[in-house]
């Protein structure tokens, strides 16, 4: 019981108290509507003037939806159960003057008021519209918002004024020239500053129109750094292979820079929170930095340096084909990105005659219900373990010794479904998370979640795979289960580095970008922040065992597009148990 009213607790903690207040002046008009009609039903004209009073409830909601979500309507699927609440005071109105009607009216009314508004009271959004402000004041505002909202914004060691200051001169380069591009191109800037895998951006204009100063551009090939320093070329095209670079090129210069001092210094800082994350996929962001030529230096299979003029060869490919290889994700950057891992998500098969294969793409399953109402307050996903016990007692009738968890590409959910696997794979209780309410700047933990030690396969060995896209959830899942004695967690990089809980959205000018940011203040078991890297940009959930890249690695993943990854875990695997 403790844990369900510390995670209540917590989730009011991260309610906006302006929309609570909202909903509160609704509720309380529509009692004192039922008061009314409790002394005016034997009376037709007050009655009448009751009916028109019912429209009250849905005027305010009207108000409220002119001044937070007029211009930006994607706001309104927020505030769905306050809306709700109000359209629901007219459901007696036809039955004023039936007693039986409107008692069962009345009723529905209250049921529905009681399930929207305890919905309404834990998820009531944070978001801010400031459509209707210019660049300049829009971006100001979302600061504030920040500033206020952040719930990272001590642990990160965070500026917002001074960060403020450095990008606003951009921002109002961008509405001088009433550039959508260029502000959100101030925007990223900004955001990217954070390190937080949780804090988005999204646009809404006319990207054919309008382009980014940091649109790539296509030079025929990309690059990747080895773990011998060597940066090789990878994806390499025709028009470069002419020229004498082939996939596995040692690339010495870029632009007359050695290449490592070019990644460090010229790639835009993606925003990463692992600094080590970054520094391995700079040189693919460096492949695509450039301006209508190049110049590319590179060893020549004689071993000599050669110095060559790549062109801008139009629209960037390489670098997306690089970063889909490298993410083993064919969707990776797409629109049906989300769908398509999201229907691989739980899927599981043999590899071979004694390896099973679990995939987690998501921490959600099809009942959202019971996700929130049970698994999140309850901090036990009941359902949830027993579709995996499920799953891999199908494996184990395989055939199944040891098992491959794929974490790669998660997109993130609830902590608690991965905790639910977890469950299954140790026969020991383990922490894994508290919920935390954040005042002044300190951290409090009111509910904590955690491992349920079952036993079943306590002595499964299992590899986790996980990546730097590997997220949010994801990122929880791959802490936790790396505490397993029985789990290795393995990957060329470490996961993202971000496990607070989203909730934050910014509506900037127009509606053309908005910025998400998380609210909710998930702990670790010492009190502070879990898993999200602080200033030093310091992986706190790194892999146990480092896949290697080398050239013949990096072969097999960029020119053969095998899955090396999972490759090297069966491999591993299969040496550990003999």
């Amino acid at each position: 019981m403790n844990t369900i009213l510390g995670s209540i607790r917590h989730r009011v903690s991260v309610s906006n108290t302006t929309h609570l207040i909202w909903c509160g002046a609704i509720i309380l008009i529509m009692l004192i509507l039922a008061f009314l009609h409790h002394r005016w039903k034997g009376d037709d004209k007050k009655i009448r003037l009751w009916r028109f009073l019912c429209l009250v409830p849905l005027l305010i909601a009207g108000v409220h939806a002119l001044i937070y979500v007029y211009g930006f309507p994607l706001f309104v699927t927020g505030f769905v159960p306050m809306y709700a609440i109000a359209v629901s005071a007219l459901l007696p109105v036809p039955f004023a003057k039936r007693r039986i009607g409107y008692g069962i009216s009345a009723a529905l009314t209250g049921i529905l008021t009681s399930i929207c508004g305890f919905f309404f009271l834990g998820l009531s959004p944070d978001y801010f519209n400031h459509t209707r402000e210019s660049y300049t004041d829009s971006f100001h505002s979302m600061v504030q918002d920040m500033d206020s909202y952040y719930i990272l914004k001590e642990w990160k060691e965070v500026d917002l004024a001074g960060l403020e200051a450095k990008y606003m001169p951009m921002v109002q380069e961008a509405e001088q020239a009433n550039d959508p591009a260029k502000f959100e191109d101030a925007v990223t800037l900004f955001c990217n500053e954070l390190h937080d895998g949780h804090v988005s951006i999204q646009r809404q204009y006319d990207k054919e129109k309008y382009k980014s100063a940091f649109a790539p551009h296509e030079y025929g090939l990309a690059m990747i750094k080895l773990d011998n320093g060597d940066v090789i070329a990878v994806c390499t095209t025709d028009e470069v292979n002419k020229l004498g670079i082939v996939d596995g090129t040692v690339i010495t210069k870029w632009n007359g820079k050695p290449v490592g001092q070019a990644a460090e210094e010229d790639v835009m800082d993606p925003g990463l929170p692992v600094k080590a994350n970054a520094e391995r996929i700079a040189a693919i962001y460096l492949s695509g930095m450039g301006g209508e030529t190049v110049e590319a230096s590179f060893l020549d299979e004689s071993g000599k340096e050669k110095t060559v003029t790549l062109s801008d060869l139009g629209e960037p490919h390489t670098q997306m084909e690089a970063l889909k290889a490298f993410t083993n994700c064919p969707e990776f950057g797409e629109e049906d990105e989300y769908d398509s891992l999201n229907k691989e998500n739980f899927s599981t098969k043999m590899l071979n005659d004694k390896c099973g294969y679990l995939r987690l793409t998501a921490e959600g399953t099809d009942n959202v219900l019971y996700d929130i109402l049970v698994g999140y307050l309850t901090g036990d996903h009941r359902q949830a373990r027993e579709m995996f016990r499920k799953k891999l007692r199908d494996l184990k009738a395989q055939g199944m010794e040891y098992l491959v968890v794929d974490l790669r590409n998660n997109m993130g959910g609830m902590d608690e479904v991965g905790c639910a696997l977890c469950d299954l794979l140790t026969d020991q209780d383990w922490y894994c998370q508290g919920l935390g309410i954040r005042k002044n700047g300190e951290y409090k933990c009111v509910s904590d979640h955690g491992i349920h030690g079952d036993g079943e396969f306590a002595d499964l060995p299992v590899v986790a795979i996980t990546n730097f896209t590997c997220i949010s959830a994801g990122d929880g899942v791959s802490l936790y289960i790396s505490k397993l004695p029985n789990v290795t967690l393995a990957g060329i990089t470490d996961p993202n580095g971000c496990n607070q809980e989203t909730g934050g959205f910014s509506a900037l000018s127009d509606g053309l970008i908005y910025v998400g940011f998380p609210v909710g203040l998930i702990l670790d078991e010492n009190g502070v922040p879990n898993i999200d890297t602080g200033a030093d940009l310091i992986s706190r959930d790194p892999v146990e065992k480092y896949i290697p890249l080398d050239y013949d690695a990096a072969m097999k993943i960029f020119r053969d597009k095998e899955d090396y990854e999972l490759d090297w875990a069966v491999r591993y695997l299969e040496e550990y148990s003999k």
